[in-house]
């Protein structure tokens, strides 16, 4: 009887650990069952604030998301006294994102008309994904969006701007824009954007605008939008000044590709593989002067934020009894031997001025050293910021005595002339930027165009802003 006993007792046990090892599988099953992707319990996003603006014209986008995929979405709009449903969507599978595009119904929808002058309304929106969570149901959620309805787009009110733009030079703009909930708003000129640097007071703006030398028509327009998609553009009425720049031809030498060139290729690990004479100088006078004045189109792309209560600019002198040798949008063809061997081309973006061996170069205008170190083919080359997106670059210098960050004051010497990167002899490549675009040195270099084209738009548009 006894054999029996433990007989048994030994199935009892045997059956209960078969028991727990089933149990423990299944709990573990289950664990990576329900914490598998499959299985996500993060709800979907919606990403739009509690309360907007909308214009009704336009499609009302919102963006939702979700970790694993979403499912189906539906979209509600209530005037206060009806609500209709305007979107019902159920999405392919592995769709992740969806930017949601809600139409205002203009007709009767399901029976139901939404008031036309209701001015206040509220957007429902109610997503849900894929997950297996909740019983196969999914994660869900629902957001409920107060929307204000807003047909009148942003004022632009020019008060001041330049008379003329001249073709590779600059007009000024000072202007005003309004709107409740302003979004953006900006500057347009032959497909460059300039910012506009906040003046005098809240809501006023000044900007210099640039007519690229290599660009054939000129157009400057301010564009306003606000919150809820409405746009205002107003264009800017310059007096349009055409202009040609030289095209010349230049022989390529074996002694300037063994000296001048070859120096730089030794100077760079990135060119010193090149062997080729033609090689060489196609890598210089072309892949090293892009990289050169990206950098310079970088540092000079910058406008303040900070409110500016005046700007006063004096005519650039840098270089006393200077000597003009080389002009400003000169395009440069070389050729190898013959002219019919064009071998590279560049553009000559600044001002050559030549007086005396290591003569000193002065900053006309106070600014902030933003660069002074060695820029390739503009060797020793300091830069200065001098405010409202205006930059000055002094090339080819043999000594610079300013460093970075330093703050100069007008008259004050900077550096020295001499024949640093791809210069054959002593003198200065003085360059002019706004907002990372080379503009005419010879604007910036006369008194009557300062006077004329800044300091007058300035003066009338204090008169406005000041209520003089």
């Amino acid at each position: 009887m006894r054999r029996r006993r433990y007989g048994s007792y030994g199935r009892k046990k045997s059956s209960n650990s078969l028991g727990i090892i089933i149990l423990g599988l299944l709990i573990g099953a289950g664990v990576v069952l329900f914490t598998s992707e499959g299985f996500e319990r993060n709800k979907p996003v919606i990403e739009s604030n509690d309360f907007i603006y909308w214009n009704r014209k336009s499609p009302l986008k919102i963006r939702v998301y979700d970790d694993t995929a979403l499912k189906s979405y539906r979209v509600y709009i209530n005037d206060g006294e009806h609500k209709v449903e305007v979107a019902n969507d159920i999405l392919p599978e592995n769709v992740k994102e969806k930017v949601i595009d809600i139409i205002y119904p203009k007709k009767v929808l399901n029976g139901v008309r939404l008031d036309p002058r209701a001015e206040k309304l509220q957007v429902t929106i109610e997503v849900n994904d894929r997950s297996n969570w909740n019983f196969f149901q999914g994660n869900s959620t629902t957001k409920r969006i107060n929307v204000e309805i807003d047909y009148k787009r942003p004022d632009i009110n020019i008060l001041s701007n330049s008379y003329s733009v001249t073709r590779g030079g600059v007009g000024l703009v000072v202007f005003q824009v309004k709107d409740k909930d302003l979004k953006s708003f900006y500057v347009e000129a032959c497909g460059n954007i300039f910012k506009a640097q906040p003046y005098k007071e809240s809501g006023y703006y000044a900007t210099l605008i640039v007519w690229p030398y290599d660009k054939e028509n000129f157009s400057a327009n301010i564009v306003a939008e606000d919150r809820a998609g409405n746009k205002r553009i107003s264009n800017v009425p310059f007096y349009i000044l055409s202009r040609k720049y030289r095209t010349s031809f230049i022989q390529a030498k074996d002694k300037f590709i063994d000296g001048k060139i070859s120096d730089l290729i030794a100077s760079d690990p990135d060119y010193l593989m090149i062997e080729d004479r033609l090689e060489k100088l196609k890598a210089i006078n072309e892949v090293m002067r892009n990289k050169n004045e990206d950098l310079i189109h970088s540092l000079s792309s910058k406008v303040s934020d900070e409110l500016l209560t005046e700007w006063k600019i004096k005519k650039f002198y840098p270089l006393k009894n200077a000597a003009k040798v080389a002009s400003f949008g000169d395009d440069r063809h070389y050729y190898y031997k013959t002219k019919d061997n064009e071998v590279s081309e560049s553009k000559h973006v600044g001002l050559d001025l030549a007086s005396t061996k290591m003569a000193k170069i002065v900053s006309s205008n106070a600014g902030t050293v933003v660069y002074a170190d060695d820029n390739g083919i503009y060797g020793n080359m300091p830069m200065i910021d001098h405010g409202l997106g205006l930059y000055t670059v002094y090339g080819h210098c043999s000594n610079i005595i300013v460093k970075r960050g330093d703050r100069v004051h007008a008259g004050f010497v900077i550096a020295q002339t001499g024949k640093s990167g791809l210069a054959l002899g002593d003198h200065l490549h003085f360059g002019v930027l706004v907002q990372g675009i080379e503009v005419r040195p010879e604007e910036w270099m006369d008194r009557k165009w300062i006077r004329d084209n800044i300091d007058k738009v300035f003066k009338s548009a204090d008169k406005i802003i000041e209520g003089e």
